[in-house]
């Protein structure tokens, strides 16, 4: 499967942003869905997973609360609502594929879109 990350870009501390991942190539419905990011310096960390129906629903403690994983395998289209965004929230966001799931590594993923860039002014 193909996957195009978009939505990026700059806000302010508190603001809100919604990424979207749009999957092409294959059956969208038949991938567990897994939202990472990468700062400058660090590791690719887990930020969050969605199940192939969308009915179950995973996050980092980072994000838990503030930031909302959703699908629509209609439009094989997943997203990631982000509310109350941090400065430590900054860096490039990717959406990835698996089979199965869920999974928090991102060695568990076979499938990466491009990343988009978060950044989040103080």
């Amino acid at each position: 499967v193909q996957l195009q990350a978009s939505g990026g870009g700059l806000v302010q501390a508190g603001g809100s942003l919604r990424l979207s991942c749009a999957a092409s190539g294959r059956t969208f419905t038949r991938y567990f869905m897994g939202w990472f990011r990468q700062a400058p310096g660090k590791e690719r960390e887990f930020v969050a997973d969605i199940s192939w129906s969308g009915g179950s629903t995973y996050y980092a403690d980072s994000v838990e609360g503030r930031f909302t994983i959703s699908r629509d395998n209609a439009k094989n289209t997943m997203y990631l609502q982000m509310n109350s965004l941090k400065p430590e929230d900054t860096a490039v966001y990717y959406c990835a594929a698996s089979p199965s799931g869920p999974h928090f590594l991102p060695d568990d993923f076979d499938s990466w879109g491009q990343g988009t860039q978060l950044t989040v002014s103080s």
